[in-house]
Order: C-alpha cells, then structure tokens, then sequence
C-alpha cells in the first residue's frame, strides 16, 4: 500500500517539477512518511522514477490497446482521426500521459538510454497493432495503391509526434489547428480518391 501511495504522489511531483525538481523530501512529506522511509520500499530517486514511468507506460499503453479495441468498426479514418484527437483529449486531462510524453522527449540525461529503449519499444506495439487497420483498410481499396501499409503507418507515427510535440510546447487551441491541418494532408494522400 504505501509503496503505491509513492508511486501515486512521485507521479505528481515528476510531472509538475520533472525528474530534477522532484524531492523525495516532498514526495515523502505528501506520502505522511520521512524520506528515509521511501528506501524501504526503492533504492533511491532511479529506482523510484523508472518504476513510475513503467507503471505510466503500461497505462498509456492499455490506453492504444483499448481505444483500437473500441474503434475496431469504424472507418480507417475515423478510427486514426479519433485516436489523435483522444490522445489530445487525454494530454489534457491525464498525468499519465503529460509525464510519459514529457520523459519520452525529454528523459534525465543519465536515464536517457533506459527511457528512449522502452519508448521506441512503446512505440513499435503502436504500430504493430495499427498496422492490422491499415492491412485491412487496403485489401478493401480504400487506402491509395501507392501508398504502402509500412509507410502509411510510419508517416502516421510521425503525425502522432507532430501532435506530441505541440501538447508539449503550444497550448490545446495551437495543438488542433496543426492536428486539423497535418490531418487534412497526410489523409489526402493516404486515400484512395
């Protein structure tokens, strides 16, 4: 119980303040425990902070998984339309995902290679269960002949970081205008007219 009540408190405090400005002083104070405490439970702020983004990465990911699982029925472009605009919505109102894009982009030095390994290794599940919707939109005609299943999914991922990047630095008026508008050309050339 306590160690899941660090975990919740750390996320907070990661999110608001990032890896460098979190305490685990402050951490602790919030948790209703002393700071030597938390060692109990993690061997320091390492331990503690990648077990918080794993726990935030199984999340964002049962996130895809759901939100594919639900939209199964809908068009190719409903389906990938709806899913950046929740993954905006999402920004918006989630810790989870306002930590695990700001660490995936910008991650502790010393952690860097740890968080941009389980990242990409986030990002290749992505694409691998999109792929299936791609697959299917383009044995039933409706993606454009020249555009390859790979290469649909590839410049769709990196729509999805375009839209990253702009929750990151813009605000939620800026991130749709830019969704709306990478949306209209990339989905210009995708389907088959």
């Amino acid at each position: 119980m306590t160690a899941e009540k660090i975990r919740k408190f750390a996320l907070i405090h990661f999110t608001q303040n990032g890896y460098e400005g979190a305490s685990l002083a402050d951490i602790s104070s919030e948790v209703g425990i002393k700071k030597q405490s938390i060692y109990n439970y993690f061997k320091g702020k390492d331990e503690l902070f990648l077990a918080v983004f794993q726990d935030v990465a199984v999340r964002e990911m049962l996130f895809v998984e759901d939100y594919l699982k639900c939209s199964s029925l809908l068009t190719l472009e409903n389906m990938l339309y709806g899913f950046l605009n929740e993954y905006r919505k999402r920004y918006e109102r989630e810790d989870d995902t306002k930590f695990f894009l700001r660490m995936a982009f910008f991650p502790p030095g010393h952690l860097r290679r740890e968080i941009v390994d389980y990242c990409n290794r986030h990002l290749d599940r992505t694409v691998l269960l999109l792929e299936s919707f791609f697959e299917s939109a383009a044995s039933k005609g409706e993606m454009h002949s020249d555009v390859s299943v790979e290469r649909a999914s590839a410049a769709f991922t990196a729509l999805l970081d375009g839209v990253f990047v702009e929750m990151l630095y813009g605000d939620m008026e800026r991130s749709l205008k830019r969704l709306d508008a990478s949306w209209y050309v990339y989905w210009r050339g995708v389907k088959n007219s």
